[in-house]
């Protein structure tokens, strides 16, 4: 295996963290940790010389782990140990996803991409957890399943991105060589992305992170804990029908029927077409006809002393 494979160039090619580790989008600190410290003993030298294979095929094994592991596994989980480098990432993917969506440039050429593009709205976490799971488990066995499986991780990163993308949009506006920015909340359309430095920006971000933790917690079985991260994605983003919807199960799970209802109702407010709170909906014979609108002077302030379970959450404002 010839140096240059393993040039300047070769190595930029691979820009997502999240795709160097295999792990999803959601993972946390402690599921990123255990995923590097398996990459790490799978390309370990004394692991290396356990390997079957012709000495040949085993030397270049050896050269493709001392090469990745320095230049690309060790600095993307540097990048994904903390909140806030997690943050930033997620930040820029989501960039990259509106600009690729504005040009009409996402379309994904892997199988498992094209699928998750098009798959049902209530199939889309599992399908994408165990499309992860599937090209992360051939990932680092030798350069070639590692450029093609690195390759389609990085496109279903984008294409999940862009079905989860229920979060209000920030539409940039400037005006000579300062910005500021306004929340839209388009259905379908795709606008100029937003600057991630900014104080809106960066909330809806700390939301995203409350709502992948639940999404981990949920997977755990741990309703309890689910809830608190929902609450306080909630706090952050009080009309994202997909946080309402998850928070709905949670109390499904945590035997909270009653509870579910109310957010599974709201879920349907802001977003008439959401498949799985539909289903919900239909299951538990929520009746959508019946319930009060949301006021207006329900915002998301925190104030001191008592409050209500829902007092802050539900603020009236365009649907999506």
């Amino acid at each position: 295996m010839p140096q240059a494979d393993f040039s300047t160039e070769w190595v930029h090619r691979f820009i997502d963290p999240y795709a160097l580790l295999g792990v999803s989008v959601a993972a946390d600190d402690r599921r990123i940790l255990k995923r590097y410290h398996a990459i790490a003993k799978q390309l370990h030298a004394d692991t290396l010389i356990n390997t079957p294979g012709a000495p040949e095929a085993l030397a270049e094994l050896k050269q493709f782990a001392a090469q990745v592991l320095p230049k690309l596994v060790n600095p993307a989980y540097q990048r994904l140990k903390q909140d806030k480098g997690r943050s930033e990432v997620l930040a820029t993917l989501r960039f990259k996803v509106r600009r690729l969506s504005r040009d009409q440039q996402l379309q994904p050429t892997g199988d498992l991409g094209k699928a998750l593009l098009t798959i049902h709205e209530a199939e889309v976490d599992v399908f994408y957890e165990h499309a992860v799971d599937q090209l992360s488990d051939r990932q680092y066995t030798a350069l070639d399943p590692f450029e093609d499986c690195t390759h389609q991780l990085g496109e279903l990163n984008l294409v999940y991105l862009r079905r989860k993308m229920g979060a209000p949009i920030i539409r940039e506006k400037r005006t000579g060589l300062m910005a500021t920015s306004s929340i839209a909340r388009p259905a379908t359309s795709v606008v100029d992305p937003p600057s991630f430095e900014e104080p809106v920006a960066s909330g809806l971000v700390y939301a995203e992170r409350h709502f992948g933790r639940a999404q981990e917690y949920l997977k755990g079985k741990n309703a309890a804990a689910a809830i608190q991260e929902l609450k306080d994605a909630l706090k952050l983003d009080p009309k994202n029908s997909s946080y309402h919807c998850l928070i709905g199960q949670a109390y499904l799970l945590h035997s909270l029927p009653g509870m579910a209802k109310v957010h599974f109702k709201q879920a349907l407010r802001l977003n008439p077409g959401n498949a799985v709170a539909l289903k919900y909906a239909k299951q538990l014979n929520v009746n959508l006809t019946d319930s009060p609108r949301p006021t207006p002077e329900a915002v998301p302030v925190p104030v001191s002393g008592k409050r209500s379970l829902f007092g802050g959450l539900f603020s009236k404002g365009p649907s999506r």
